[in-house]
């Protein structure tokens, strides 16, 4: 069964549009048709069953048809601190994490990191983990997507992991 993220309000049933890039990837990649049946998950432990009802250009109408919890989480928060690292492997870092169950993940800079992100940039590579993270949700079925938590240099961070333990 496929598997979608969707970000945007789902009712238990009615209709919901999937758009753009993910859309594209649907009908191009994927090669799903009118009426073959999807699950939609949020993002937030819940998910919907549904089915392909209209594909128009780079539009998908899909019929939700339900709703189920359902907790595919580990009953351990763990967080992993992990320094940036170049190219495409702190995106495979990334999926192997949400693929172990890992609740958040912290990207570092460190001392000897070769890639600096700061700003706009940073912020940019967060959002595409976070579009990581959920490719890889629909992958291994968590219906929980772990948080991507904001660049921040290894020493300011391990500065707020002390006082966070002090009290």
């Amino acid at each position: 069964m496929i598997r979608l993220y969707f970000s945007g309000e789902v009712q238990d049933h009615g209709a919901c549009r999937i758009e753009g890039g993910q859309a594209h990837h649907v009908m191009h990649v994927l090669r799903l048709a009118t009426g073959d049946e999807v699950v939609l998950f949020d993002g937030r432990g819940t998910e919907y069953p549904a089915c392909i009802e209209r594909m128009e250009r780079a539009v998908l109408t899909l019929q939700v048809s339900g709703r189920r919890d359902a907790n595919r989480e580990s009953p351990l928060k763990v967080t992993v601190a992990q320094a940036i690292s170049s190219g495409e492997r702190m995106d495979y870092t990334v999926q192997k994490c949400v693929e172990l169950g890992v609740t958040s993940i912290q990207p570092l800079i460190t001392q000897r990191s070769v890639v600096r992100l700061a700003g706009e940039r940073a912020d940019k590579r967060v959002a595409h983990w976070q579009t990581v993270a959920a490719a890889a949700c629909e992958q291994c079925g968590r219906n929980v997507l772990p948080d991507i938590l904001p660049v921040q240099p290894l020493m300011k961070w391990l500065g707020t992991q002390a006082s966070v333990n002090h009290h």
